[in-house]
């Protein structure tokens, strides 16, 4: 008989040739395949152990035999599932991850390159606590502040200050007055499209230095940053932006000012530019060696 010719088998798989009597049963197919159609007697084939056809194969003589127990068809001893073989890799990353977290969350991030000196710190590390409301304006700032309103001055209390964003007026030739007064009047706006600006100071063209909102208390200047900031208004005489002597120097004056008073350096000074790409204050966005150049001069007056 050919080696691997294939016999039909009987319904109940236990490898007896249809048509034949099993040894020692004393039953034929018939009475077998009735038999096989008992639903108990297949629950108790299942709680005696036996395993489903595919967990057979079948051997030299055509009759099937089980499988070893725990083996399973194509797959040799020792070797591991797909999800075995990731459990160390998952494991790792998961560690990896834990460790960039802490990393992240303990020593801040710093963005804003184009700041200059390394870029803004939008997420400073630990600055000692200061008191904001315990901050007293020298006598060559002039305290002229505007009443409190929601679109000019919310008079919403700041908790804690990280940068100093540096502006332009963006009104060629107007003075330090003309734009306090141009803030202060928001507060009677009507119709349905409505303004909200302001700042802490105006420096203008004479190099006069007008605050219109107390340091502890949020300005409309700078976006997403109001929360955190203080911000600097400077006037100018022309188009190009760039600052008279006498407002340059004021501006640096009243930055070194800021930064002794609220722990801060020559590297929390930031342009309205790195806050959200507008281009202002336009001379220093244009001039990136200006900018770099306050800061210094900023660095030099907090030394001396």
């Amino acid at each position: 008989m050919p080696r691997n010719r294939a016999f039909p088998f009987s319904v109940a798989g236990h490898g007896t040739p249809a048509g034949r009597k099993r040894p020692g049963s004393g039953k034929d197919e018939m009475e077998e395949k009735t038999e096989s159609k008992n639903p108990e007697a297949g629950q108790d084939r299942q709680e005696a152990g036996a395993l489903p056809q595919a967990g057979r194969r079948r051997g030299k003589n055509g009759h099937s035999h089980i499988l070893s127990r725990g083996r399973i068809p194509g797959r040799s001893r020792g070797s591991k599932s797909r999800g075995e073989r990731r459990a160390p890799g998952c494991l790792v990353r998961l560690v990896l991850a834990f460790i960039l977290a802490a990393v992240f969350f303990g020593i801040g991030y710093e963005t804003g390159k184009n700041a200059g000196d390394g870029g803004a710190s939008f997420v400073p590390e630990t600055r000692k606590y200061v008191d904001l409301s315990a901050v007293k304006a020298p006598d060559w700032i002039s305290q002229e502040f505007i009443d409190v309103n929601k679109y000019s001055r919310p008079g919403i209390k700041l908790n804690q200050v990280n940068n100093i964003v540096v502006h332009y007026v963006a009104n060629p030739g107007t003075t330090a007055e003309q734009n306090r007064s141009y803030f202060a009047g928001l507060a009677n706006q009507t119709g349905s499209s409505k303004i909200h600006a302001s700042c802490h100071f105006i420096i203008g063209l004479d190099g006069e230095i007008v605050q219109i909102i107390p340091i502890d208390e949020m300005a409309y200047a700078s976006n997403n940053r109001n929360s955190d900031t203080i911000a600097i208004e400077c006037c100018h005489p022309g188009e190009d932006g760039k600052f008279s002597d006498a407002t340059y120097a004021s501006l640096v004056k009243l930055s070194a000012w800021l930064c002794g008073e609220l722990d801060l350096t020559q590297k929390d000074l930031i342009r309205h530019y790195d806050v959200n790409g507008k281009i202002c204050p336009k001379y220093f966005v244009e001039h990136e060696d200006a900018w770099k150049d306050f800061k210094n001069d900023v660095k030099k007056a907090l030394n001396e």
